[in-house]
């Protein structure tokens, strides 16, 4: 019964790293650096995630105190996806982060990416260097 549970916990977890990735991307692609983009997307969502986080915790903790008939196997998915959750927040809003400057910084200096980043600096009229390190004010 754990894996139903363990199911939604990876969904609700891809969910939350999606919403962070997404606003660390908008950001960037508003100017901010790639450290800077991360830590405020990070702080912007962290609130919602926890309580989205909490509110699905909160949903099953009837699944996790069943008594009775057949509680046993609700006992195992509530308490599974009860903890599953904690962890999933937790590592979401700590390396999400940290794995998306990574991954920026990594992909940085590929050929590619830094012909995107001159387009993108061409159009906003900024000098090409200036973008690729995040900055688009003198």
């Amino acid at each position: 019964y754990f894996q139903v549970g363990l199911i939604t916990i990876i969904g609700l977890s891809a969910k939350n790293a999606i919403l962070i990735i997404e606003f660390a991307k908008d950001l960037q692609a508003q100017g901010k650096g790639v450290i800077e983009s991360a830590l405020t997307a990070a702080h912007l969502r962290f609130r919602p995630i926890v309580m989205t986080s909490f509110a699905f915790m909160l949903g099953v903790l009837p699944l996790a105190i069943a008594t009775g008939a057949s509680s046993a196997s609700q006992r195992a998915i509530g308490t599974g996806v009860i903890g599953g959750m904690i962890t999933g927040t937790a590592l979401a809003v700590l390396f999400v982060p940290v794995f998306f400057v990574v991954v920026r910084g990594f992909f940085k200096g590929s050929a590619r990416q830094q012909q995107v980043y001159a387009e993108h600096a061409k159009a906003a009229g900024v000098h090409g260097e200036q973008v690729i390190e995040g900055k688009t004010h003198d």
